[in-house]
This record gives structure tokens, C-alpha cells and sequence, in this order.
């Protein structure tokens, strides 16, 4: 009988020291960059204080101001997001056809749809509203277009995906009766990608009025814009109602898109 009985171990040595390197890279990598932000401990320990004399100065809410002052910038918010999703779709959907394998076959198309799909989507929408505002100024175009080519890339990805995702029987059929490539697309790939195509445009179009609430504090117009003025002006009872006006808004279109997902999907 042995003199050292033999004990289970979950990892071997060489998996255990892999695990710890892992470990040791996460916490020198974070406390790297809690070093690199140069956080003011100060600033943390004032913060509570900061925030109750916030919270004081924006109470009472000044919601006397809504119908004078946020009510046009709330609809404008909403028409943002709405041409802008319809604009994402339009120019979303070639594209994520032409991304998937299966509807396109030529991988050189396959790798320039996706090349579009992942650009457009690198970039972030204040990125993007910053360069539309440079080129038309400040205003509701510079926030539809941002947010339009910025939804390309999560619209086409998705919807990409989707279409891969199709079954092959009916479009094979199809195929093999001569069907024509518009014939496919509307008759074998639609019908299986539509409730996927209402889910996408459902979804992205409740993001965008999230972004599109927030884009006026670069000038691209909105409930962003009365926020950003109220804010340089001091105003903070007219900040608290544009706040409380994108919480109620965020909530209104959560509700309606999971509705109306209920009844299309």
C-alpha cells in the first residue's frame, strides 16, 4: 500500500498557474486604468453632498414649462427616431442581403456588405452626429442621419443573420422551378425572416429614441438640445423636467414596443 495516498485535483499545475496569470493581467490591467483616469478621491468623497444640493436646486420640478419649452422638442425627439429607423431600414436590409452567404454567393460582395455593416457600426452616434452636424449644422437632419447610419450596422448584422438562418427547402424549391432572384427573396426568405425583420425594427427603433433623446447636447436637435440649455443657463427645475420627460418617454416606447411584439411576433 502506498505511503502517500493519492488526492483528486480539479486543475494540474500548469492549468492552475494559466488561471492565475489570468488573474494577475485582470487586476494589473484594472488598476492600470483606475491609475490612468486620475480619479480624484476628493471629488468621491464630496460626491453625496454634490448630490443632495443638486436634487434640491431642481426641486420643484418646473413642469409650468413643459408646453412652452420641451413639448415641440419632445415630438421632434420622436420624429428623429422615427425617420431615422425608417432610413436604417432602408439602407440596412440591401446590405444585410448582400452580407449573408446563402442569398449572395459571391464572397467578395459577402465581405463588402460586411465591411459597410462593421463600420458603420464602430462608430458611435455622437461620432456620427458630430460629422453630420459639421456638414449641415446644428439642427433635426444632422440627428436623423446619425442615428439612420449608425443603425445600419446593428439593423444589417441582425437582419443578415436572420436570412442566414433561413431553411434551404423552399428556397431550393424555388430555385429549381427558375424563380427569379426577386422571386426568392419574396417568397422564400421573406415569409421566414419576417417575424425576425418586425423584431429588429421594433428593437431598434426603441434604442433610437433613447439616442435621439440625448443627441441635441451636440447640436443635433431634440430633447438633447432644451436639456443643453437648460443646463448652461443654470436652470436645473427646467433640467429636472426635460430629465423626467426622457425617463417618461424611454418607459412609453419600452411599453409600446413590447405590445406591439406581443401582437406582430
Amino acid at each position: 500500500m502506498s505511503a502517500h495516498p493519492r488526492t483528486w485535483q480539479r486543475f494540474t499545475r500548469a492549468e492552475r498557474l494559466a488561471r492565475f496569470s489570468v488573474y494577475l493581467a485582470v487586476v494589473l490591467a484594472v488598476g492600470w486604468a483606475v491609475h490612468s483616469v486620475e480619479i480624484i478621491v476628493e471629488f468621491i468623497w464630496d460626491a453625496p453632498e454634490q448630490i443632495a444640493d443638486m436634487g434640491r436646486r431642481m426641486w420643484p420640478v418646473a413642469w409650468w414649462f413643459y408646453p412652452k419649452g420641451v413639448h415641440d422638442a419632445l415630438v421632434e425627439t420622436l420624429n428623429i427616431a422615427a425617420v431615422a429607423t425608417l432610413l436604417g431600414i432602408l439602407m440596412a436590409v440591401p446590405v444585410g442581403f448582400l452580407a449573408a452567404r446563402n442569398a449572395t454567393p459571391s464572397r467578395l460582395l459577402n465581405n463588402l456588405a460586411r465591411l459597410i455593416l462593421v463600420s458603420t457600426r464602430s462608430i458611435s452616434t455622437l461620432l456620427w452626429a458630430l460629422f453630420f452636424v459639421a456638414v449641415f449644422g446644428p439642427g433635426a437632419l444632422a440627428g436623423t442621419l446619425a442615428i439612420a447610419f449608425h443603425s445600419i450596422g446593428f439593423i444589417g448584422k441582425l437582419f443578415s443573420e436572420a436570412v442566414e438562418d433561413a431553411h434551404r427547402g423552399g428556397i431550393e424549391a424555388l430555385t429549381a422551378a427558375g424563380a427569379s432572384k426577386l422571386a426568392l427573396i419574396q417568397y422564400a426568405y421573406w415569409p421566414q425572416v419576417k417575424p425576425a425583420f418586425w423584431g429588429i425594427a421594433l428593437f431598434r427603433w426603441d434604442i433610437n429614441v433613447r439616442e435621439s433623446a440625448v443627441l441635441g447636447l451636440v447640436g443635433a436637435g431634440g430633447l438633447g438640445m432644451a436639456l443643453d440649455t437648460a443646463i448652461n443657463l443654470f436652470q436645473w427645475d427646467r433640467v429636472a423636467l426635460v430629465l423626467a420627460t426622457i425617463f417618461a418617454v424611454v418607459i412609453v416606447a419600452e411599453f409600446v414596443v413590447t405590445e406591439i411584439r406581443k401582437r406582430i411576433i
